[in-house]
């Protein structure tokens, strides 16, 4: 516990605080920036040379005529509009199509004719392109003051409620928009208290941070599209002035037919995203996996990938007793891949150059070793030398062809980006290199002072001095056979004689700096380091064992730790790991839990009260699932003894393994009946206990039919395999399962990358140690004889066991070997040198970088699923909630919902992912928009939905990086500008609607007001009698009536004329209202003044806005002052209702 504390405490000064974190990862950015802009010096090597511009070139042209110098790329500029018109042109047109062959031709010179004539008016498409061009130059413009708006503006916000975590985000963000687009606050901050404007100053005060790091955000933006910008505007310009630039071995041209041809063969690949191609829709295929494994690399790249593992595979065979100079098959697999890597280079090479263009194949190192390994390969295939001797030019050919399964890292992009991300950072990891060879140094300096000669002794235990280290002496030989063999008087033991000899210890010792630095590199892997520490207390002192304690601690405790510490933390830190802050860290966790989280393939219960909504509330019952686990639990420990069909015992457990099998049928039938068997087969894990049962039923047949040795082995395994089904039974064994399974995904390609360098380092054994003389540790069981034995010693010298003994074992010289100078496979002796360089560098890169990294790997996974609940954006809980109300809606169980569900299935979510429709309606249309737009409408999946839903509960602007922020950031600004655009949109037509309505009721008003004043007319033109008479008992009701009616409010006065109201009046009129013309609602306007005429009223009853008045009067009338009294009330109720029609636009606008 406390050698793990230290190392903790030893790592964690690594870590980084969390504002430095921010600031490097800014200093990246700009860093990123800045390599971009720059060109490679293979291009900037053309700016030394003078510009030398291509010019046109006119043809039979007379001497007396001279033309300028015109440059070609700025004559291709009006052919390529020419060309782009017509093209565009020719598209519009419609094919054209005969019904017969016989008419084809006829066809063909009618449609070229027909494209002369439109030919000859193609300038209006060019002046609709202008048109465009001005168009697109004004966004541009637009959006460049809308940036300078948004780095400018002023900052203020309110403080959200705490709802849901969606929408305190939702209110986050908008408060955000309304800061960074800057408000009217200096206007609106005149009408507020003291205390409102001391908390508005303090809310700017908070935000200045955030103005701050938005306008860092924005400035690195916009370096990076400036670099951008600039590095295209330098490369044009080189191949503008450079006629040999972007030229492929500077004889291809630019735009050759032969180079676009290779340009399509080299760049080709199959299309992993499937679009429909009349809505643009993304299709939810099956395979969709299996598409983008297809899609990972070129087609060109997936043919050498199969090529070089064939070659991989024939190098396998290879031995010092079958080699390649000798072996007609294997040189066919050598030949292949040769001609199979020429053909590839030379595409590569006709498309995209050597080394002086921008996308050279040599122009990084994945670049040269491909260059390097086909070389090799050419070379070893054209000498083929038929002997090869040992330490010889020939031997270290072959040793380099060895270096062959390295091609698969070039070809393959996730590995280049392994190795990318694990050396991008070579200074710190070089720099910790040379501290622990510095400290290795000091103390190989030192212990070559205190232990230089004095570790050695003579092979004669009884010869203490040098001196008396010579002659010969008898050393007995015995087995354990006759270790405690009597021997007769006289006789002695076996034995031979041999040299008295002066000797270190076998393995290391001190007497140079080198073999110092040795010794000293084998204790720091604390492999043997035991055993130097005796002999230094045996020969030399008690005392001087401190000297390789003191070394431990320092060397492998610290110094050890601390390069390990640096590498894994230069690798995170190249994939942006180790720079992360808290916030960010926490949303990649939860991007990698939702990536593994998958829907519940759980069908419904039964809607009716039956036998099967019985079973179904059964086998759910969390009762019934203990008592599941608990018989799985039983069964497993019959294992506990031994099956043997001799032994008596083994009768009674397979017995009752045969009774637990049928429990576990009985299990399944429930499941079956209660789920549906199309609900059961929905489940892996019920496909998986399926599977397991029924190996169980066929063991059982097979049990009580054969009842021997096989059949109970049988029963062990389908035991076993029924034990495994308990970890998706348990959270905690789910969640350490996910954990394995996530690790080997994650760790998948450091895995075949860590596979791939053992492959190479076992085929260069086999040149190098493939006939080695055994020893102490390099036996028949361990040797590098075959390529399969050489991977076995390789990986257990991955676990450490003993690396320095079998490198020892290969370093053996004369005399302990017999030498042979003709050929290396002749020999039995080692290779000093080679096993040194060998051993020791396999050591470091695997066991000490690549198995670390795995290690590491495994260890991040697993504490990102056991995480606390306060560390999580998204608990269990949410994501259980999510995937139940998900299983809800998903009626088909197809992982995949219509876009229109996706608002059913927001309103059922409850928690902290709730919506609430009153106060976040605003939020619940964006949501559903960026479904909407996700697929162009078309279906959803699982993940979809939650990886929105994700994006809308954290604050993007503290876990999301830059790259991914600036993107979430455009993409919501998006949604919010296309949502507004359909909320006007809906309201404008609201608005529509509402006024016609309301001029089809302003229109019957005015019809009806005609009608009155068309009936009186005629009443004042045909009057029965002109006296004065009094108002009849139905005028008086009818005034009564008026009387009692409410006044109008004054907010909205309607003119009311009595001789609308179809009340009793009506009828007294009597049909003189018929013969009033009509007209066709809709369509009014106000009544037209009559001509002038005098008459004698008996009685005009006349109501305005509720009043009523009566008059009876015998008077000369002036109808043209009526009318134009009853126009201007008319024009004043149109002025009220125009009025209230706004003030309800308004608060209609205010509420959506």
């Amino acid at each position: 516990i406390l050698l793990s504390l230290f190392v903790a405490v030893i790592l964690d000064n690594l870590e980084l605080d969390e504002d430095l974190k921010k600031l490097k990862q800014l200093k990246q950015s700009e860093a990123n920036a800045d390599t971009k802009e720059k060109l490679p010096l293979r291009l900037r090597i053309f700016e030394k040379f003078p510009n030398r511009p291509q010019m046109v070139k006119i043809s039979k042209l007379p001497s007396d005529f001279t033309v300028p110098k015109i440059r070609e790329s700025f004559m291709k500029q009006f052919i390529d509009r020419q060309q782009q018109d017509t093209s565009c042109l020719l598209r519009r047109l419609p094919s054209a199509s005969s019904s017969s062959c016989d008419h084809s031709k006829r066809s063909a010179i009618e449609e070229n004719r027909y494209i002369d004539q439109k030919l000859r008016k193609s300038v209006f498409s060019i002046r609709a392109r202008n048109l465009l061009e001005k168009e697109t130059a004004i966004n541009k413009i637009l959006r460049a003051c809308t940036r300078q708006r948004m780095l400018s503006g002023s900052f203020e916000g309110q403080p959200a409620k705490e709802r849901s975590i969606l929408s305190v985000q939702h209110h986050i963000r908008q408060e955000r928009r309304s800061l960074r687009h800057g408000s009217n606050s200096q206007r609106i901050s005149r009408g507020k208290s003291l205390e409102t404007l001391t908390q508005d100053h303090s809310n700017t005060v908070r935000y200045r941070n955030a103005q701050r790091e938005d306008s860092e955000i924005k400035m690195i933006q916009e370096k990076k599209e400036q670099a951008e910008m600039k590095r295209k505007v330098q490369e044009e310009e080189l191949r503008e002035n450079h006629p040999y630039f972007d030229k492929p071995l500077f004889i291809v041209g630019r735009e050759h037919r032969f180079r676009n041809f290779c340009r399509v063969v080299v760049r080709a690949r199959f299309n992993a995203s499937k679009t429909d191609p009349v809505t643009g829709a993304v299709k939810n295929t099956k395979y969709h996996q299996l598409y983008d494994l297809l899609g990972l690399v070129t087609y060109l790249d997936w043919v050498m990938i199969i090529v070089t593992i064939c070659s991989c595979i024939s190098m396998m065979f290879e031995s010092p007793f079958r080699r390649v100079m000798h072996a007609p098959t294997l040189q066919i697999a050598e030949y292949v891949f040769v001609i199979f890597m020429s053909i590839e280079l030379n595409l590569k090479i006709m498309a995209d150059g050597l080394f002086f263009t921008p996308t050279a194949v040599i122009r990084d190192f994945g670049g040269v070793m491909d260059i390097f390994i086909y070389l090799v390969s050419l070379i070893f295939l054209c000498w083929m030398p038929q002997n090869v001797p040992a330490k010889s030019g020939a031997q270290l050919l072959m040793v380099l062809r060895c270096l062959r399964p390295l091609r698969i890292f070039k070809l393959v992009p996730q590995m280049r980006k392994v190795v990318r991300e694990l050396f991008s950072g070579f200074k710190e990891i070089f720099l910790v290199s040379i501290l622990l060879l510095t400290l290795m140094l000091v103390f190989a300096s030192f212990g070559v002072q205190l232990f230089a000669g004095k570790l050695a002794k003579c092979n004669d235990p009884h010869i203490i001095s040098r001196e008396d280290c010579h002659g010969i002496f008898r050393i007995n030989v015995s087995v354990s056979k006759n270790l405690n063999l009597k021997l007769r008087p006289g006789e002695k033991k076996p034995g031979f004689w041999v040299p008295r000899v002066w000797a270190n210890p076998r393995n290391f010792n001190f007497d140079n700096v080198g073999n110092a630095m040795l010794a000293l590199f084998e204790v720091l892997s604390l492999k043997g380091w035991v055993e130097v520490r005796d002999v230094i207390i045996h020969r030399v002192g008690p005392i001087h064992g401190i000297y390789i304690h003191v070394f431990v601690f320092l060397g492998c405790m610290i110094g050890l730790t601390l390069f390990v510490g640096v590498v894994i933390a230069n690798f995170n830190e190249n994939k942006v790991l180790t720079l992360l802050t808290v916030d960010q860290r926490r949303w990649e966790d939860l991007k990698s839990r939702l990536k593994i989280a998958q829907p519940l393939h759980l069908p419904p219960r039964p809607d009716n009260d039956g036998f099967r909504a019985k079973m179904y509330d059964i086998t759910q019952h969390p009762f019934f699932k203990r008592t599941i686990a608990v018989l799985v639990l039983a069964q497993s420990v019959l294992l506990s003894v031994k099956w043997d069909a001799a032994d008596p015992v083994t009768v009674p457990l397979a017995t009752m393994s045969v009774v637990f099998t049928f429990i576990f049928v009985l299990e399944v039938t429930m499941k079956i009946i209660a789920m549906s068997p199309s609900g059961f087969w929905q489940s892996r894990r019920n496909r998986y206990d399926l599977l397991v049962t029924s190996l169980g039923v066929i063991w059982v047949i097979l049990h009580f039919a054969l009842l021997n040795a096989y059949t109970y082995m049988m029963g062990a395994c389908v035991i076993v395999f029924r034990f495994f089904s308990i970890c998706g039974k348990h959270v905690t064994l789910k969640m350490l399962l996910l954990t394995v399974v996530v690790s080997m995904y994650k760790s998948f390609f450091i895995i075949v990358g860590m596979f791939l360098l053992l492959l190479c380092y076992a085929f260069a054994g086999v040149v190098l140690f493939g006939t080695v003389k055994y020893g102490e540790n390099i036996n028949r069981h361990a040797n590098f004889s075959s390529a399969g034995k050489a991977i076995t010693v390789l990986f257990r010298i991955v676990t450490g066991e003993d690396w320095n003994k079998i490198m020892h074992d290969c370093m053996v010289q004369p005399p302990f070997c017999t030498p042979d100078n003709s050929t290396y496979w002749k020999t039995d002796c080692g290779n000093y040198a080679g096993a040194l360089m060998y051993f020791c560098s396999f050591y470091v890169i695997i066991a000490y970088i690549m198995l670390n990294l795995l290690v590491a790997i495994i260890v991040e996974n697993f504490s990102l699923f056991y995480s606390t609940e306060e560390d999580q954006l998204l608990s269990y809980n949410d994501l259980r909630h999510f995937q139940i109300i998900w299983n809800m809606v998903d009626d088909k169980r197809e992982g995949v919902i219509p876009t229109f569900r996706v608002k059913f299935l927001l309103r059922l979510l409850r928690g902290r992912l709730e919506v609430d429709l009153d106060k976040d309606k605003l939020l619940f249309k964006h949501m559903c928009y960026e479904m909407e737009r996700l697929h162009n409408g078309g279906d959803v999946t699982f993940h979809d939905v939650l990886s929105m839903l994700s994006y809308r509960s954290v604050d993007i602007r503290k876990s999301l990086q830059l790259e991914e922020l600036l993107a979430r950031e455009q993409l919501e600004y998006t949604i919010e500008e296309e949502v507004a655009k359909q909320t006007i949109r809906m309201w404008l037509k609201k608005c529509l609607k509402r006024i016609r309505a309301k001029q089809q009721q302003s229109c019957s008003i005015i019809h009806s007001l005609r009608e009155s004043q068309q009936q009186e007319l005629s009443r004042f033109l045909n009057p029965p009698s002109i006296e004065t008479t009094q108002p009849s008992e139905d005028m008086n009701a009818i005034n009564q009536d008026n009387s009692a009616q409410p006044e109008t409010s004054s907010q909205q006065q309607l003119l009311s004329p009595t001789l609308s109201d179809r009340g009793g009046y009506r009828q007294d009129t009597g049909d003189a209202g018929k013969h009033c013309p009509q007209r066709k609602i809709g369509q009014w306007r106000l009544p037209s003044a009559p001509k002038p005429i005098s008459h004698s009223v008996s009685s005009v009853n006349l109501r305005f806005g509720g009043r009523s008045t009566v008059k009876s009067v015998a008077c000369k009338m002036n109808p043209m002052s009526d009318a134009a009294s009853c126009g201007s009330e008319v024009k004043k109720w149109w002025t009220r209702q125009l009025t209230v029609e706004s003030d309800e636009s308004g608060e209609d606008l205010l509420d959506i």
